[in-house]
């Protein structure tokens, strides 16, 4: 086994990712099933303190405070009742437009920007907190107690009346900000923002363990998958690193992440000594995650997927959107140039004596430019708008990669040209279209 090859300058192993977490992320039930225990709780808390103060006013025999509680209550009891009725009819109201403002975002974008909206931190805290305070008004007018002889009074809801108030402050705040996001979902320039934005992070985190040179040896065993159908989504290194370590072989995962996957599909290759032992399926049961779609964890081209979907419906003869499908390729060479000095190809994935035991494929760079251009390039020929940001961004990429990277930028510039030419047959609206252009046509 090589050492030493894994733990290069600026290796840094990925977390695994979670499935509760990630489960939870993609779900809308969890915040506000957990925001109306927490209500309840704290209904719970302040009914006891409203007891609490009615007791000690009683026993101090201030009667005038008790009374100048009950009127505060019987006024604020308007107010609640008032929430009560209107807050469900408010967040159907609310939620149904908004749902119909997301799919007609997803028809004019891609469906997959509805993942931002499911996973919208700010979107499940709205809804969570409206239900939770229309779950505080019902409680709280079950509190209210008929009795108004000061004497007699056993609670004065005080403190509840004052935490339904809050919360239908807090509600309020919540739903400018939930529009707010909304109709930034509804603008392409913040989309196409917000997947870059995650995309880059990927970029950023990714491993650079250095595999040059590393001699895996002869594959003596493979591995296939055994679980439901679905897109891998993560890899548990830790656990692979271990199992391979434990005996003393080298593993490389087959498939990509954001790859389909079915059981029996071949997943890891075993290579080392012949003799050595094959890493038992109970050691490599929990090293895969599988899901119903793919996620930014560790998939270095599902960024350039969403931007590539969104400029291709932009180009359709349906949208017929053009500058969309500009900003997308302002955002893909931006992508693009991040990842222009960086190891692409494979992972090496080190144990902690420094010894490679895992080999991870990621894209290439030919891999990531082809996803980038290839299908652009195809619809925009009959749009010199497109055709000169497409010049202009191979162009900035050609200056920016090494030499060993311009090949497939190269391809696809000359494709582009081939493309124009057949399509354009006057000389003077083909060199225009092939006019370099940030901006496409200004």
């Amino acid at each position: 086994m090589s050492k030493g090859k894994g733990k290069g300058k600026g290796y840094r192993r990925p977390r695994a990712l979670s499935p509760l977490r990630e489960h939870l992320r993609d779900t809308f039930w969890f915040a506000p099933t957990a925001a109306m225990v927490l209500v309840f709780v704290l209904w719970a808390a302040a009914s006891e303190a409203d007891a609490a103060l009615v007791r000690l006013l009683q026993d101090h025999q201030d009667f005038d405070d008790i009374s100048e509680l009950i009127r505060i209550v019987n006024d604020a009891k308007g107010v609640i009742t008032t929430v009560s009725s209107a807050m469900m009819t408010f967040i159907g109201v609310v939620f149904s437009i908004s749902l119909v403002a997301v799919q007609m975002a997803s028809g004019h974008f891609t469906p997959r920007v509805v993942r931002i909206f499911v996973r919208s931190r700010i979107t499940k805290l709205t809804f969570a907190v409206f239900l939770a305070t229309f779950t505080l008004t019902l409680l709280v007018l079950t509190s209210l107690d008929s009795e108004t002889d000061p004497r007699l009074v056993t609670t004065v809801p005080f403190v509840q009346s004052v935490l339904t108030l809050l919360m239908v402050a807090l509600s309020l705040f919540l739903f400018i900000a939930y529009v707010n996001s909304t109709l930034r979902l509804m603008r392409v320039g913040h989309v196409i923002d917000r997947i870059t934005g995650e995309a880059l992070r990927v970029v950023d985190k990714m491993p650079r363990g250095d595999v040059d040179g590393l001699a895996l040896g002869a594959e003596i065993a493979g591995v296939g998958y055994h679980g439901r159908a679905g897109v891998l989504r993560d890899v548990h290194i830790a656990r692979l690193v271990r199992a391979a370590r434990r005996q003393d072989v080298v593993l490389r995962l087959l498939p990509r992440l954001g790859d389909f996957v079915v059981p029996g599909t071949p997943l890891l290759s075993v290579h080392g000594r012949d003799g050595a032992a094959t890493p038992s399926w109970s050691a490599l049961r929990y090293t895969v995650t599988v899901g119903v779609e793919r996620t930014f964890h560790q998939d270095l081209g599902f960024g350039l997927r969403q931007l590539s979907d969104i400029g291709l419906r932009a180009l359709s003869a349906a949208v017929n959107d053009p500058t969309t499908a500009v900003q997308c390729l302002d955002r893909i060479v931006q992508v693009l140039t991040a990842l222009a000095n960086r190891p692409l190809g494979a992972v090496g994935h080190p144990d902690r004596k420094g010894t490679v035991r895992l080999v991870q494929d990621v894209p290439a760079w030919a891999d990531l430019v082809d996803l980038a251009f290839a299908e652009m390039r195809l619809c925009a020929v009959g749009s010199p708008q497109v055709t000169r940001r497409i010049m202009a961004g191979l162009d900035d990429l050609l200056r920016l990669v090494p030499p060993e990277r311009r090949p497939p930028l190269i391809r696809h510039r000359e494709l582009l040209v081939q493309a124009v030419a057949l399509a354009v047959p006057e000389a003077a609206e083909r060199a225009f279209a092939l006019e370099p252009d940030r901006q496409g046509i200004g």
